[in-house]
């Protein structure tokens, strides 16, 4: 079992490093609008993965895992998290695939994301109640599916928005590179293996792993936070660390391994001081997981898995993701 999850989360690694979507330069370039990479990948995943998770499950080979829409953890987490991914430049699952291609950066901010995924399960009893109201579990299908023929042609309208965006996207940064397409394209077939009844039975996720290592770490297991996310947070540490060995390997294979703490895209803004790159390294992984785990997921378990369900809850956290994440390039990055 641990092996399968390994290879899952090698393979997931290897897509992100085809295109470079794990890169602090590229994540970091869509915080100032520099790299659109990353959002055009996005949305053809949840283009084509609609369509492709939708046909698996009417046949009867995966279920839906939609994500309830708690308003408050899903608009204010959501906001929160895309702060921390414009700070950090990286998602909880491209931290582990840029860690392994030696990025140090990446290391400190894993360091800020087990403190920020301590800190909440040490204060969720405190602040539970200003994550509701709870609308449940909303998608397309709760809102459709006792009506098929409507399901299904919503299903492909929608999966063909999503990819229309992504090559209206690509017009507008005039970009000849394509890979985001051949890496969105393999994400959702990815993601749609992933959620087969007969092999993982779950969506791709990344962030419960840093709650669920750092409760484990420091013996913080007795409350009922931890018996929650027990079990996806021990199937995400495998995944995480098939993609930390991808990122090692491939890197390895590429002869591009290098230790680096200041990428380009950070020096043209924030200059060269590395106290200051790895001190924010650290506030960006802590807001980052701490946001993510107010939402109940990331970029990975909540925009790309719940997109590809067309759930409420997910769609509505991308909104305020993109929010906090431009809004933040546009007032944290100054060009030096």
């Amino acid at each position: 079992m641990e092996l399968s999850i390994l290879i899952l989360g090698f393979l997931f690694g290897a897509i992100l490093q085809s295109a470079k979507l794990n890169k602090y330069n590229v994540i970091g370039g869509l915080a100032t609008l520099d790299n659109l990479a990353v959002a055009k990948a996005i949305a053809v995943t949840i283009g084509i993965g609609a369509i492709l998770l939708n046909a698996e499950i009417g046949f009867g080979l995966a279920q839906y895992h939609v994500k309830p829409l708690i308003l408050g953890g899903i608009v204010l987490g959501g906001f929160i998290f895309g702060v921390g991914m414009a700070i950090l430049g990286y998602c909880p699952g491209t931290l582990a695939v840029s860690l392994g291609e030696g990025s140090l950066d990446a290391f400190f901010g894993i360091l800020g994301a087990l403190v920020g995924g301590l800190i909440y399960t040490v204060l969720l009893p405190y602040f539970s109640t200003l994550l509701g109201p709870d609308f449940g579990a909303i998608s397309l299908f709760s809102l459709t599916g006792s009506k098929p023929i409507l399901f299904y042609l919503l299903v492909f309208v929608l999966g063909a928005v999503f990819i229309g965006a992504a090559f209206w996207l690509h017009k507008i940064e005039r970009s000849k590179d394509m890979k985001w397409l051949y890496a969105g394209a393999s994400l959702a077939v990815l993601n749609g293996i992933v959620f087969l009844s007969a092999v993982a039975n779950r969506p791709i996720g990344a962030s419960t792993t840093y709650p669920y290592l750092a409760d484990f770490l420091t013996n913080t297991t007795n409350g009922d936070y931890f018996q929650k996310i027990q079990k996806p947070g021990s199937w995400e540490l495998f995944f995480l660390a098939g993609a930390f060995l991808s990122g090692i390997l491939l890197s390895l294979l590429r002869k591009d391994f290098k230790l680096t703490l200041i990428h380009d895209h950070w020096k043209k803004h924030k200059g060269t001081n590395a106290v200051k790159r790895i001190i924010w390294s650290f506030v960006g992984g802590f807001i980052l997981i701490f946001g993510a785990r107010m939402a109940g997921g990331c970029t990975s378990g909540h925009i790309v898995s719940g997109g590809m369900q067309l759930a409420a809850s997910s769609l509505l956290f991308a909104v305020f993701v993109f929010a906090g994440l431009l809004l933040t390039g546009k007032l944290f990055y100054k060009q030096k």
